[in-house]
């Protein structure tokens, strides 16, 4: 059975430091996102993977409307984000939110646990003190943490229980979509698997929707449905999660997933090793963005941008060769 959208954005652009706009289109700046069309379905991780830079954290963002966009629009449980007011968007706000990378930096170091998971309730004028208290206990057995945290401050905790406090911040209003952005990045191995499992266990419990943004190619394979890979603001290919990580089908992804190291020494290693860096978002290469550092680059690839398309196996793919067949399978080691 096909789940229904949560979020929905069709062309969506954020350009910093542009210079004004000549036939409807700003100039100069630095495209962080340029022209992103996504769909996260409802009850679903959607993996957001590409390089530092490419614009992730950004998209994800804009999905919220924690930033405004230049262009473009994100449709949430099918009404337009870009169209409400500020006072709609706020009576909007408990439905969304974000949980951070920095796991104290996003923390207040003045407030304790409990006023920081009880000021969503205080924004929202939900319940009165009493409630507020006990509802902040409720948010803490949820997350893990014992009781007697409400009353402690942020450096009292180590970093895996900060990002617990973080979670349980963000679900204080009972989201349905949450972006995790690089929710894990910021912490040991061991304490980022325990994470992981706990945002799993809450989303089958709370049925959430998850944006998890991340450069952790093994934990996004781990924990999503779907993956998009992202290439200087542009979504160059969506796909079953298993299927993607199996057969990428976008030369970018292929060079992303030949990059992770092999689970056993002896295991053989066929790397796509790109030349070149990443190009600035000042200056967005003609035609594909991504023909500068492209193996199996040509002419026309340089002449005219690809579209996100779909493949007849049911990925999108934004490359001309992917579309006709001609580019050269590359299958990921089991």
């Amino acid at each position: 059975m096909t789940r229904e959208i949560a979020i929905e954005a069709r062309g969506l652009t954020k350009v910093f430091g542009g210079r004004g706009s000549v036939f409807g289109r700003q100039t100069g700046g630095a495209r962080a996102v340029d022209g992103v069309d996504l769909i996260v379905r409802s009850g679903e991780t959607l993996g957001l993977v590409g390089e530092s830079g490419c614009g992730k954290s950004t998209t994800g963002r804009l999905l919220l409307r924690l930033i405004e966009p230049t262009a473009g629009s994100v449709a949430f449980n099918g009404r337009d984000l870009t169209e409400l007011t500020k006072a709609e968007l706020r009576r909007s706000r408990g439905k969304m939110q974000i949980i951070f990378q920095d796991p104290y930096g996003s923390l207040n170091p003045r407030m304790t646990v409990g006023d920081a998971i009880s000021e969503a309730y205080v924004i929202h004028r939900i319940g009165d003190r009493a409630s507020r208290a006990k509802s902040v206990l409720e948010m803490l057995d949820l997350v893990g943490l014992p009781r007697s945290a409400a009353s402690l401050y942020p450096h009292e905790f180590s970093g895996g229980q900060r990002q617990r406090v973080g979670i349980a911040r963000a679900l204080a209003l009972r989201p349905s979509f949450v972006v995790c952005d690089e929710a894990v990045s910021a912490l040991d191995v061991s304490v980022q698997a325990q994470i992981i499992n706990l945002l799993q266990d809450l989303q089958r419990e709370l049925n959430l929707t998850y944006l998890f943004i991340s450069h952790n190619l093994s934990v996004v394979r781990h924990i999503s449905d779907r993956v998009a890979v992202m290439y200087l603001g542009r979504i160059v290919e969506v796909a079953e999660a298993d299927h993607l990580f199996a057969d990428p089908a976008h030369p970018y992804t292929q060079a992303l997933l030949s990059a992770i190291p092999p689970s056993h020494p002896d295991e053989p290693r066929h790397r796509h090793e790109l030349v070149g860096d990443l190009p600035s978002a000042h200056d967005i290469p003609v035609g594909c963005r991504f023909a500068p550092r492209c193996p199996f680059v040509q002419d026309r690839c340089r002449a005219t941008d690809p579209q996100l398309s779909p493949l007849p196996d049911g990925r999108f793919v934004a490359c001309h060769r992917a579309a006709d067949g001609s580019l050269p399978t590359y299958r990921l080691n089991s």
